[in-house]
């Protein structure tokens, strides 16, 4: 795994204190709509990448950490703003995604995708996201 800076490292393993399988479900379901498929996406692929046994651990440290500040009621920039409310949170969430990117394989996706189809319909496109991680 890629070594982060310092602070980055300091701030996710700090809001790891913050996540649980209830506030992550309850934000998620709350501001999915406003966060977009992207944001969903990044995040379903994190949480269904923790729930695999044979992640290291270090790698779920970095999970719990980016979706703990995910789950962070009061994080850089307020989710509540308009536009740019979950562009520190998506910032986290791709440092994350990078860090355990080889942990994430086809089963992961499918599952993230049929989540994101239950939410957003047919109209999603996780190509982007996608490619940064294969």
């Amino acid at each position: 795994m890629v070594k982060l800076p310092d602070n980055i490292e300091k701030e996710i393993e700090k809001s790891g204190k913050f996540f649980s399988d209830d506030k992550f479900w309850g934000k998620l379901k709350r501001f999915a709509k406003k966060a977009g498929s992207s944001v969903v996406y990044a995040v379903l692929l994190l949480y269904y990448t923790l729930q695999k046994p044979e992640v290291p651990k270090k790698a779920k440290v970095v999970i719990i950490g980016a979706l703990g500040y995910f789950i962070l009621p009061a994080d850089l920039i307020p989710d509540a703003m308009p536009v740019a409310g979950f562009t520190d949170d998506l910032g986290a969430l791709g440092i994350a995604l990078f860090q355990v990117a080889m942990y994430i394989d086809e089963d992961i996706k499918s599952h993230a995708r049929d989540k994101l189809h239950d939410w957003f319909g047919d109209n999603i496109d996780t190509s982007e996201i996608d490619a940064k991680i294969e």
